[in-house]
């Protein structure tokens, strides 16, 4: 038996664990060539040898055993082309996934660090945002409110994902209660998203134009935010601006990132038009 192995020997051989060729036996994926009736050994061929390297080379190329299972019992050119093909468009799919993925973590990297920058609390500046895409949940909402069960109602009923959206929650203030000085209650909870790769709803789904704002941040969560909506409102007074739409109210940093409550971060920002 000069040209039989046992699983120990081949286990050796091939680097692979012994209990993943037990299971290439279970799975008929890999059978051993003969076992001995008497000791149970299981020995495999040297001519096994080319079957268990193509396992190993479509396994490392992520191709799932039953399909490597479907090859090895259909081989052809055909049915190894079609396999690898189809790994192919998925291998780019994935790529594509993870280049989103990596976007999503440098934004929030980016958000974090420059969020937390002392030199950018609590000072009231104008700047033109690029347009951008919330998906909302019309609601009314106190300021005191937990938002953790209004976040899920918006996600399983806009058919989002908490993977998909962009780090930021915000609440909406509408321009009638910001003319009524009344910054207790909103009208919307919001999420940023990508909308380009996801189907939301019609009714969920809204666009923020380009547009001038207004804007503070400051230390603390919406049940502090009343203050600095008297500052802002005050500051367009004395400039001149008109707020043309409904505020946006934005948490940076929360309880999802610190339990430190003296470094979560908000952010206030009216919608202006010079007068």
């Amino acid at each position: 038996m000069s040209n039989m192995f046992l699983i120990g020997e081949i286990s050796k051989l091939f680097q692979i664990d012994i209990r993943t060729l037990r299971y290439y036996d279970e799975i008929h994926l890999l059978k051993p060539a003969l076992v001995d009736e008497n000791t149970g050994y299981r020995y495999y061929s040297i001519e096994q040898f080319e079957s268990l390297n193509t396992i190993l080379y479509l396994k490392a190329l992520n191709i799932p055993l039953k399909d490597i299972k479907q090859f090895v019992d259909r081989r052809g050119i055909d049915y190894i082309l079609a396999l690898l093909k189809e790994q192919l468009f998925k291998t780019e799919q994935k790529l594509l996934e993870f280049e989103q993925i990596k976007k999503k973590i440098n934004l929030r990297i980016h958000q974090i660090e420059h969020t937390s920058k002392m030199k950018n609390l609590f000072k009231i500046h104008k700047e033109q945002l690029a347009e951008r895409k919330i998906v909302m949940l019309k609601q009314r909402i106190h300021h005191s409110d937990n938002l953790e069960m209004w976040i899920r109602i918006l996600e399983n009923s806009s058919n989002l994902k908490s993977s998909v959206f962009l780090g930021q929650v915000g609440l909406t203030l509408s321009l009638t209660s910001l003319q009524q000085k009344k910054f207790n209650e909103y009208d919307s909870i919001f999420l940023f998203v990508e909308p380009e790769k996801h189907a939301f709803t019609e009714t969920a789904m809204k666009t923020l134009p380009q547009q001038q704002y207004l804007i503070i941040r400051f230390v603390g969560t919406h049940a502090e935010a009343s203050y600095y909506y008297e500052e802002l409102l005050k500051h367009a007074d004395e400039q001149g601006l008109n707020i043309s739409d409904d505020a946006l109210e934005i948490t940076y940093i929360d309880y999802g990132l610190t339990q430190d409550t003296s470094k979560f971060i908000t952010e206030i920002q009216l919608p202006i038009n010079e007068s």
